[in-house]
């Protein structure tokens, strides 16, 4: 199973780099079996049943980008310089794992203020990484963070365009509880209040588990057998109470359907050990391509994933490789917008 595999010509100028406007509003490709139905988010009990239940991640996206200044003293004078950081992860005793640019005028033991109430120590330096220890913490650090950081679009839009105010709506889904993503489970940024009302009158039931999306989610594949490579790491939960609401969907004959690939890897994950959906709690490094035994999901809304990238494998177990090569040949040849902010799909094996 090769790289190239997974690989198709996307035009650029189908990279979206703002959402549709209400959410709801953003197009739905169904694939059903055989058949490609194009349709509008807002239709989406056209094709759920009564009975089915829809998994939704919790995560909530910080404002994880942070520009800011280090000065430094000499001999020759104070000198200043501009340093770039992206939180990717906690750490224990308070730190912060961080993309740092650039690291080389960062000297461990300096500061770098970003507001006058935010600033980081750099502690330790690891793989290419900054370690360090911010002047706040809790509460206090959540609202500084608020104030001074930017929404850590992904690589695709933030070469398009900085991000700004208006990212720190669109980039959280409206039910963002748990704070600890670094990037937004994107296929959740379609549903609004109105249709999550309407699903429920439909007689569709919501899960809430939790995996926090990390930046290694948009990580390249650098080996030519897919099979050899190496998933990042992200934190999840499966609540005790998630599990049991999912598997007595399950024993009904619902369908249970993850909105988005965090959620699904996350439920993958939890049933990897038994074959059934328990509670679990952990990092996940789980890696679905194909050949793949599913054991929870019986379906999948997901937006439009990247050339040859480990979600692009995900679809393709899912749905199979020249299924899936076809359902994006289709989405293209319709301007389907791709990406993060892009259009979605309802995908039923």
């Amino acid at each position: 199973m090769h790289l190239s595999d997974f690989d198709f010509d996307l035009p650029d100028e189908l990279i979206a780099t703002r959402p549709a406007n209400p959410r709801s509003s953003a197009r739905l490709l169904v694939a059903e079996g055989d058949t490609i139905t194009d349709a509008v988010v807002r239709d989406l009990t056209q094709w759920l049943r009564p009975g089915d239940r829809l998994v939704l991640n919790d995560t909530k996206v910080i404002p994880a980008r942070l520009s800011g200044a280090r000065t430094r003293e000499s001999a020759q004078g104070v000198t200043q310089a501009q340093i770039e950081i992206t939180l990717l992860e906690p750490r224990p005793g308070g730190l912060w794992a961080a993309l740092v640019k650039p690291l080389k005028k960062l000297r461990e033991g300096e500061t770098v203020v970003f507001s006058e109430a935010l600033s980081a120590t750099l502690e330790a330096r690891e793989d290419g990484q900054g370690l360090l220890r911010f002047n706040l913490e809790g509460e206090d650090f959540d609202a500084a963070l608020a104030e001074a950081g930017a929404m850590p679009l992904p690589p695709y839009i933030a070469a398009k365009r900085a991000a700004d105010a208006q990212d720190k709506t669109d980039y959280q889904t409206v039910w963002a509880e748990r704070t600890g993503a670094v990037a937004a489970p994107t296929a959740s940024l379609h549903f609004d209040a109105g249709l999550l009302a309407a699903l429920e009158a439909h007689g569709v039931a919501f899960t809430k588990v939790t995996l926090h999306v990390g930046a290694g989610t948009f990580l390249p594949v650098k080996v030519d057998d897919v099979t050899t490579h190496k998933m990042h790491g992200e934190w999840g939960e499966v609540s005790e109470s998630a599990a049991a609401e999912i598997a007595a969907t399950k024993a009904a004959g619902g369908r249970v359907i993850p909105v988005g690939t965090t959620a699904l890897r996350l439920l993958e994950t939890a049933a990897r050990d038994s074959g059934a959906i328990a509670a679990w709690q952990g990092v996940t490094d789980i890696f679905i391509y194909p050949g793949f035994a599913f054991r929870v999901t019986d379906a999948l809304m997901t937006n439009f994933h990247l050339p040859k990238s480990t979600l692009m494998m995900l679809v393709s177990a899912l749905m199979g490789r020249e299924r899936m090569m076809g359902i994006y040949e289709h989405a293209i040849s319709e301007r389907y917008r791709f990406f993060s902010y892009g259009d979605s799909s309802l995908l039923i094996p």
